[in-house]
């Protein structure tokens, strides 16, 4: 077995570790928004007691705290120290035992083979390279073990929340990075993914509910960290139209208690080759 020493963050990571650290605490609140999800994702990876499962970008560890009720054993890996923290403290509040460590989801810091499974809900969609987490997402998996991702769709509400917010951000580099919606298409999922595992796919939507656009805007500008941090870049008059923006997007759900919001993703359950 093959033993790895990596670093724990990647010196091109470092920015967005701390752009997801900003939320804090305040990031659990975002979970809580797509329990749904988090929990039909749990339920298709099936965790089995004794099993020794990774759940990677684990944020404030709800996923982690779901799996570990099951009776598995959970590490819970991100690049974001502040989310870390918070996992913890609710996981010690929980009377749960599971490992939270820093890691880089493009260089784990475990051996081959190292997991029965590995969970991502919503979360290594965001690594800055694809191929890489990929890659390492089938290393550390043992033959025979499993993944199982929640990722949102290209097309979904979710991603035009995502452009909300890019209308106020600056331009990208040249070449631009790849997106991460692109994880929401099955075709760059199996690209990705289907050289080393079997896969199938289920389509899912979770439902966002809030009293209205303006208690979604303080939790996302409060827990999101790419949220926070752009209005926090906007001088005064640019982060007022921001937050009219994004409040007016969330507004466009109305029902007649408040905001509801479907929110489209895929759930992919892959088995290690």
């Amino acid at each position: 077995m093959n033993v790895m020493t990596k670093t724990a963050i990647q010196p091109h990571n470092e920015r967005p570790a701390a752009v997801w650290s900003a939320g804090g605490a305040d990031y659990d609140e975002i979970s809580r928004g797509i329990a749904d999800a988090l929990e039909h994702c749990v339920l298709r990876l099936n965790p089995r007691p004794g099993e020794r499962i990774l759940d990677l970008s684990t944020g404030t560890g709800w996923t982690s705290r779901a799996v570990t009720r099951r009776g598995a054993g959970v590490v819970g890996v991100d690049i974001a120290a502040d989310l870390l923290a918070a996992a913890r403290e609710k996981a010690a509040a929980a009377d749960l035992t599971i490992d939270y460590q820093i890691g880089d989801a493009e260089s784990l810091p475990f051996e081959d083979g190292a997991f029965d499974a590995v969970v991502s809900t919503f979360g290594v969609m965001f690594a800055s390279r694809p191929e890489a987490a990929a890659a390492e997402l089938a290393r550390v998996v043992r033959r025979g073990g499993r993944i199982a991702l929640t990722t949102w769709k290209s097309d979904s509400n979710l991603f035009r929340m995502f452009e909300v917010m890019k209308r106020y951000m600056p331009p990208p580099p040249t070449p631009a990075p790849r997106s991460p919606f692109e994880w929401g298409k099955t075709v760059r999922l199996c690209e990705l993914l289907a050289a080393r595992f079997d896969l199938k796919f289920e389509e899912g939507v979770s439902y966002y509910r809030e009293p209205s656009g303006a208690a979604a805007w303080r939790t996302f500008v409060n827990g999101y960290g790419p949220t926070r941090m752009l209005a926090a870049s906007l001088d005064a008059d640019r982060r007022a139209a921001f937050e009219a923006d994004f409040t007016a997007f969330h507004e466009s759900f109305p029902t007649e208690l408040g905001i509801c919001v479907p929110r489209e993703y895929w759930v992919t359950l892959g088995v290690r080759r």
